[in-house]
């Protein structure tokens, strides 16, 4: 076994490959410490912060704020769900969400 060992949150495991650790984030609800992992989680918290679904784009999934001019779009793909996307809805939902490094 190679790698290296990681001491997280009380909780140690092995990183095989620790160069690309930093490469892949994940989007975290804040006040729940929720990692949103499917599209279905992240909608529930975006509804319950104001957001509605927008139909207009087939391809795309949507959400609009009544309130404001802000429009998410996310690729209908969840595994298509990039950094970028996930900054998108943090400046969007500032102290709701952020992005994390994976390790």
């Amino acid at each position: 076994m190679s790698g290296v060992w990681i001491f997280k949150n009380g909780v140690v495991r092995l990183v095989e490959n620790p160069g690309e650790c930093n490469v892949r984030k994940m989007l975290v609800h804040v006040p729940s410490n929720d990692v949103v992992t499917s599209y279905a989680i992240l909608e529930r918290k975006l509804l319950s912060l104001g957001w509605e679904r927008y139909y207009d784009d087939p391809s795309l999934l949507q959400f609009h704020k009544r309130s404001t001019v802000h429009l998410i779009s996310l690729p209908i793909d969840f595994n298509k769900f990039k950094s970028i996307h996930m900054y998108d809805i943090v400046v969007k939902n500032r102290n709701e969400f952020e992005v994390r490094d994976r390790c």
